[in-house]
Formats: C-alpha cells, structure tokens, sequence
C-alpha cells in the first residue's frame, strides 16, 4: 500500500548507513550510478538527502559533484510503500534549489525505464547513449609498437598525471577527479600507463569480474591522438588478461564517439545489444 509522504528531508548522515543499505537492496526503485564507488561511499557528503518519518528512511538521494562542475546522480532508491512521484519530487526540489548556482550539469546513467520516464518529466533531456562491447577472445590484427611506446604498470605516484591527462582527454561531465582516481586505484586489476620521452601518454585502468575483465577507462592525451597509442593500450590489456585467464573483455562508450567505436571495433569488440541513455539538466 502506497501512503502519503509527510517526512522531514535531512542530509544523510554515516549513522544512516543501514537503513540506505535497505533501500538499496530490498527495494526495487532503486538507481544506482556506474561508479568505482558505491553509493554508500558517499556518506558525508553534503549534497546527500534522505527523507525520514519518525526515524524511518523511505527514500534516499545523493548527487555530489565529481568533478566540480559535473553532479552524477549516484543514488536514487525509494521504498514501496510511498509514492514515488512525492519522494522525488522533494528530494530533487532540494537538491535543485541547494546547487543553483553552481553552474553545473546533473546526470544520469538510466539503466530503468521507470527512472528514465521520471528523469524526462522532470526536464532532463537525453544527451547520449553508452553502449556496450565486447572482446570474446577473437583474434585480431598485431599491432607493432613502432614510436616505441613503454607500457608499464601504472603506480601511486601516476596519478596526479593521470589525472591531468583525463582532464585533457575528456569532456568536464565525463573527467575522472584525482580523487575519484586515488580511489579507483587500488580497486582495478590492470592498470597501466603509456610513456613516450618521460611523459604519460595514454593509460587505462581494467576490473575483473565473474564473466572476465572490464576496460573501465582507457584515455590518450589529444596531442598523441591518432597514432595508434590507444590500440596498442588494448593491445597488451588484451594480452595480460588472456594470461590470466580471462576471455572476454568489456568495455563502454558513448554511441557518438565515432573513433573509440573504430578503435574498439578494429581490435575485436563487438556491440552487446546493450546501450543506456545518458540524461542531463543543467543547472
């Protein structure tokens, strides 16, 4: 039975822990951003609301800004038994009102029609689609490394380079914050980096998971576009994982991206089926 809603709206605190953790797996209105972190990662921050009633959490509502200008929504979650309409209502209300300002975008990865629906009435617009390949241990043409590109495991002391290389070779919305990278680190499997006269050129950062690896990143810098720098980073992902073992790969791009698409495709991968729209508003 769905109830009316007459809740206190509050940041979310680490004491709430639990109950969003509730909300998170036993409901089933629940969006949760593709990220190294999961939502509860983010307890702490101030742009992170849950709507109580008399100690009880019925919804949750997290989008910090990573980076500064670009404010994922990480977690969205509402329980069944108020309406969902109400819930989001206040919590985006809130969060609207309190990033005004910011000259920021909010976005969205929707992965549910219900939350795509929910995004698109409250004037988000579709800015993208992400799609999905994959690399099922097909052969594909060798690449020579012939401007003597040195591939190595990537270290701690990367990433501030790291960091600034993404920030060159990507969009605002899309970068990944040296924060964001401190904590993807220790997290990935394979990560390595590119080096062409002492500089990092290129890097990439992989997962593993039960079906195989995941390219969860893969960045060159603009100046060293179109050399094939990129191939070759896939290239010896590819053969690391195979050594270990791990026959396919995945990996996500945006639908209009035309040369990682190129890229991805020449070495193997192939299209999944799968594809998510990237919805903005901005602020």
């Amino acid at each position: 039975m769905v109830t009316a809603l007459r809740p206190a709206i509050r940041q979310a605190l680490p004491t709430d822990q639990s109950q969003i953790a509730n909300l998170m797996y036993f409901e089933n209105r629940v969006h949760r951003h593709l990220d190294w972190r999961t939502p509860l990662d983010w307890l702490g921050a101030p742009e992170y609301w849950v709507l109580e009633e008399q100690g009880n959490l019925y919804a949750a509502f997290a989008c910090p800004p990573d980076p500064e200008t670009a404010a994922w929504i990480r977690l969205f979650a509402v329980s069944s038994s108020v309406s969902l309409l109400q819930a989001w209502n206040i919590l985006w209300d809130t969060a609207r009102s309190i990033l005004q300002g910011r000259n920021l975008t909010v976005a969205a990865i929707v992965m549910q029609r219900w939350m795509e629906e929910l995004l698109l009435e409250t004037g988000f617009r579709e800015f993208q689609k992400v799609v999905v390949l994959a690399q099922n241990n097909t052969p594909f043409p060798w690449q020579p490394n012939s401007h003597d590109l040195y591939i190595r495991e990537m270290t701690q002391e990367d990433l501030p380079s790291v960091a600034a290389l993404d920030a060159a070779a990507f969009s605002p919305l899309w970068q990944n914050s040296l924060a964001s990278l401190k904590y993807a680190f220790p997290l990935s499997e394979i990560s390595t980096v590119g080096i062409l006269n002492d500089e990092i050129v290129a890097y990439q950062m992989s997962t593993r998971n039960p079906f195989g690896a995941h390219l969860a990143r893969l960045a060159v810098h603009p100046q060293h576009q179109g050399r094939g720098f990129g191939y070759l980073m896939v290239q010896h992902l590819l053969q690391n994982t195979r050594a270990q073992g791990l026959a396919r790969l995945t990996v996500n791009t945006q639908s209009d991206n035309t040369a990682s698409l190129a890229l991805y495709e020449k070495i193997g991968f192939r299209r999944t089926g799968e594809q998510y729209a990237v919805l903005t508003y901005s602020i």
